[in-house]
């Protein structure tokens, strides 16, 4: 058509390979300028590649790159800035101890002093601020700051560089639903301003709610363009993996037996004094899933930690199948292992890998005593490497190499092997963290048939999750979490989103008036 402007990016033909790796084959794709495009595909499909060669972090070994209209050389991400391209990574480039504003403005400092240069950009940051919504507080430590503000200060720095282009990966891995909503808002500001946003995700929810178009990868090639209006979430689904996949849980009802995991009267205090749980008291029992719905942030972390002996509650007890581990000298994660108990934590890189240890190191974690894998004098090799082969063809773990370092696999498979450390050895009591944070879809699917089949093998099953519909539709009986309480607890068959959401801010959803819950108000 005469005088349309002309896209805000356009690929054609780009390659990448890394060794004997081809992570991105002949890709082309067109993003139309002042809209919200998807970009979507399983863990390892090639879609960061992609994103990284536009920002620069990665030259292509072929291909073309056009911005607005013109061929553009990125050999760098100096270059992608002067082009007017942000990035937003999934993991922050922030300096924890330095200010908002002295995040924002580094590197580009300006001025003949620094007092000058953060005058200037604090008038600038302010405007910017107002005309996206985008309040944060310019004067805050940034690692003071919840993760939901410390995003919106990314945002801030690329529009502060002159971003007409953004490029956000896997944004809400961190975020709650709350401040998931707000990015959404935000993005919507964005696009009204005529700004480009570019979303790699793989949550589909989020795709249908917030793009317009949605490129689809799969193992390193573009499978599909389309617009996000002529598609839906099976058919994109089934795009992405290469086959059907099933978007609800499939499960038939539980048959509780005798209680595994009592927790009574449990309180836990940070390391800065805080306390986090308060008098939280719950059982689980054989053949159910309980799920902790709440607000990241509520004390879920602390209580999981307590109970798999990972911090020392100050009060309380936790007993797993009769035995009071609480009370046992030396209390920690070695003994409530030898009682049963499997965990699969929240945090896979601080907490479930060694990500500069290879697959088959990480296979034996917390496991690295046992018999199986030790002889009187040396560590068995053989039986470990030949452990870690049977998780990840069990496990579906690609690549299934043992000996790759943990730090080269996606999220998804790094998730899988850890799933795998812990289901393989029969644990009697299974804690689950965010099970499928940062997991593509064909992922969760597998991820979840395996906790339901745990469950349906007779054990008993704790689960945290920020995801709402996970909690909601793994769930046999939910429990709510708001301020380090236990305010609710409900069968799942009787839960709500809303009642739920209400709930979780503290809310009586009998009331639905702003009253506190019970338990809340006497905290």
């Amino acid at each position: 058509m005469a005088g349309a402007l002309p896209p805000a990016i356009e690929l054609r033909a780009i390659n990448k390979h890394f060794g004997p790796v081809h992570a991105n084959k002949d890709i082309s794709m067109t993003v139309p300028k002042g809209t919200i495009h998807g970009i979507i595909g399983e863990n390892g499909a090639g879609k960061s590649t992609l994103m990284s060669i536009l920002y620069g972090f990665y030259a292509a070994d072929s291909g073309e790159i056009f911005v607005n209209g013109q061929q553009t050389k990125i050999d760098n991400s100096d270059d992608a800035i002067a082009a007017g391209i942000g990035m937003v990574h999934q993991h922050f480039m922030l300096v924890d101890v330095f200010t908002v504003l002295e995040n924002i403005i580094l590197g580009v400092e300006g001025g003949a002093t620094l007092k000058h240069g953060s005058e200037s950009a604090r008038k600038a940051l302010l405007a910017l601020e107002e005309e996206y919504q985008l309040e944060v507080p310019l004067d805050a430590i940034t690692g003071e700051l919840p993760v939901g503000i410390q995003q919106r200060v990314e945002i801030l720095k690329a529009l502060y560089r002159g971003a007409d282009i953004l490029i956000l990966d896997e944004p809400t891995g961190v975020l709650t639903p709350q401040e998931a909503d707000q990015l959404f808002r935000i993005l919507g500001t964005l696009r009204e301003q005529g700004k480009t946003v570019i979303l790699i995700t793989h949550k589909l929810r989020e795709i249908m709610a917030i793009t317009d178009n949605v490129t689809v990868m799969r193992q390193g090639e573009v499978v599909a363009n389309v617009a996000t209006k002529d598609t839906d979430r099976e058919h994109l689904a089934e795009m992405m993996v290469g086959r059907k996949v099933l978007l609800r849980v499939d499960k038939e009802p539980a048959s509780p037996g005798k209680v595994m995991l009592q927790v009574d009267g449990l309180n836990v205090y940070d390391r800065l004094g805080v306390r986090r749980v308060k008098d939280v008291s719950f059982t689980v029992r054989a053949g159910e899933i309980v799920g902790i719905a709440g607000v990241s942030g509520n004390g879920q972390s602390e209580l999981l930690a307590a109970v798999a002996g990972t911090m020392r509650p100050r009060s309380g007890t936790v007993v797993i199948e009769g035995s009071d581990v609480t009370k046992m000298a030396g209390f920690d994660a070695a003994t409530t292992r030898a009682l049963g108990l499997g965990h699969v934590p929240e945090d896979r890189h601080h907490e479930g890998l060694v990500t500069s240890f290879t697959a088959n190191e990480n296979a034996i974690l917390g496991y690295h005593r046992s018999s199986d894998y030790n002889g009187s004098v040396f560590m068995h090799g053989g039986a470990v490497v030949s452990a870690c082969e049977r998780f990840m063809a069990d496990f579906d773990v690609r690549p299934p190499n043992p000996f790759l370092k943990a730090a080269n696999f996606s999220g998804g498979n790094q998730q899988k092997l850890i799933v795998a450390r812990e289901m393989e050895r029969d644990p009697k009591v299974l804690l689950v963290g965010q099970p499928t944070r940062g997991v593509d879809i064909g992922a969760i699917e597998f991820i979840h048939r395996r906790l339901i089949a745990m469950r349906d093998a007779g054990k008993a099953v704790l689960l945290v999750s920020v995801e709402l519909d996970e909690v909601m539709s793994l769930s046999d009986r939910i429990l709510v979490m708001f301020d380090g309480i236990i305010v609710g607890e409900m069968p799942a068959a009787e839960a709500t989103e809303q009642k739920l959401g209400l709930m979780m801010a503290g809310i009586n959803p009998d009331t639905e008036s702003g009253a506190p819950t019970a338990e809340a108000a006497s905290a």
